[in-house]
């Protein structure tokens, strides 16, 4: 076994709820913006963000929701979402996340398997909020939003769900088994599947990740990630609420729009997908913004060339970096440094602190030396627990001794640069969205032709 260890230096990893720990430093910006609505202007603060988040504990505790209890969030980028989520995590209640892009009946998928009770929402997905609810186990859908709308529709108004007082019970949280989010992701095989990640994998992943908020400028970002994925979810919902900088929410993403956000707003870091970069290399349309503020540049999800990433570089200025990570990691695995003698921007970077890798030939087994090409498995603080109700698929993805096998192909240097280039998943990408042929293939099933 060779075991090529993390170059980052070894931190101390406590155990504690996530809710307290983004918290913990908030009272040192109360009225500082934590998210401005990007299309309307509406700003809400760190301290207006804990107030609701504990109306929303309140509210679940009377709806006598209990730890290991679950909630979906069917919902475009909104600042609500941190609520909700700052909200159930205290109970010791799962928060899943569901693509706001779902049909009803891929909702209704997933709201079954998780075990969902409530399911909060906007005005414009309510009716399939709505339909997907029937015949499970949901018992309320609440709106955030249009107040009209959901009463007229039988649903609860988040204004409603939320006037409340008093405080919630004390739950006692046990970090390292308690899942406070299940996001769903196909893994390595299959239709999507329930990653149960625990306090601790993302309180410990938000640690790992610290070096990336400490060698950034702080400053506002437009948060273009959807916060349904890990991505956009640790980014926006955690890391920044912990580290008290603002992000301004889109509820999808518009080119123009992100620019104009993005000069208005002088953002200094921003925190992209392959697609976007692209735009910023080549689109017209770039010229027309002023984005000298831009100094660094996240880009995950999917792998971008480093010429591609030289190209958005030489345009306005900005380092470009990659981060890799997967659902099942918390998610962040690796990323370049935000200098330009460390982001390696050809690279997925350099292995987070705490976190070991092997490169295994999956012909043989055997790891590989460095230099040479194998599946990427990984160790560390931020693996998932494993997939709600799947034990199968579980032991297909993690080993007996702890190692999350990736599906992805690559190999690291001698300075501890990563670098991806295949993988042994078959999913397809539709910007940035990870498509298993298996989900295809069962709808496709469902033609009569």
């Amino acid at each position: 076994m060779l075991i090529h260890e993390s170059t980052r230096p070894v931190i101390a990893l406590p155990r504690v709820a996530l809710t307290d720990f983004v918290f913990e430093q908030t009272d040192q910006w109360p009225d500082a913006p934590a998210f401005i609505e990007g299309l309307t202007g509406r700003v809400v603060t760190f301290r207006e963000i804990r107030d609701l988040s504990r109306r929303v504990s309140v509210a679940l505790a009377t709806r006598r929701l209990t730890k290991g209890d679950v909630v979906a969030i069917y919902c475009p980028n909104i600042p609500e979402y941190a609520t909700i989520l700052h909200g159930a995590a205290p109970l010791g209640v799962i928060c899943t996340t569901a693509n706001p892009l779902y049909s009803a009946d891929e909702l209704r998928r997933q709201l079954i398997d998780s075990g969902a009770r409530i399911v909060f929402t906007v005005p414009a997905l309510l009716d399939k909020a709505l339909g997907a609810a029937v015949g499970t186990g949901t018992t309320e859908v609440v709106v955030i939003g249009d107040t009209a709308a959901g009463a007229s529709a039988g649903a609860t108004a988040f204004t409603e769900f939320t006037d409340v007082d008093g405080e919630p019970p004390g739950v006692v949280i046990d970090p390292d088994n308690d899942i406070v989010v299940l996001p769903y992701s196909s893994g390595t095989t299959g239709l999507p599947k329930g990653v149960m990640l625990t306090h601790a994998n993302l309180v410990h992943n938000t640690l790992q990740s610290a070096f990336m908020e400490r060698e950034t400028p702080r400053g506002p970002t437009v948060g273009v990630l959807p916060m349904f994925h890990a991505y956009g979810m640790f980014a926006f919902l955690v890391l920044r609420v912990r580290t008290g900088q603002c992000t301004v929410t889109l509820p999808q993403f518009d080119l123009a729009t992100f620019l104009r956000l993005t000069s208005e707003h002088k953002v200094p870091h921003l925190y992209l997908v392959p697609p976007i970069l692209l735009a910023l290399a080549r689109h017209p349309i770039v010229a027309q913004y002023d984005l000298s503020s831009v100094k660094v540049i996240t880009v995950g999800a999917a792998p971008v060339s480093g010429a591609l990433a030289n190209e958005v570089t030489a345009r306005i200025g900005a380092i470009v970096r990659q981060g890799y990570g997967a659902t099942e990691a918390s998610p962040v695995i690796s990323a370049g440094d935000s200098t330009p003698e460390g982001a390696h921007p050809d690279s997925a970077g350099r292995l987070v602190s705490n976190t070991d890798a092997r490169f295994v030939d999956p012909a043989t087994g055997k790891d590989v030396a460095a230099g040479e090409s194998g599946e990427l498995w990984v160790r560390g603080p931020q693996v998932m627990r494993g997939y709600l109700n799947r034990p199968d698929a579980t032991a297909e993805c993690i080993t007996p001794d702890g190692w999350l096998r990736t599906g992805d192909v690559g190999f690291i240097d001698a300075d501890g640069y990563i670098y991806i280039r295949d993988r042994l998943k078959e999913f397809i990408k539709v910007n940035a969205y990870q498509v298993a042929p298996a989900e295809l293939e069962a709808l496709l099933l469902t033609h009569p032709a």
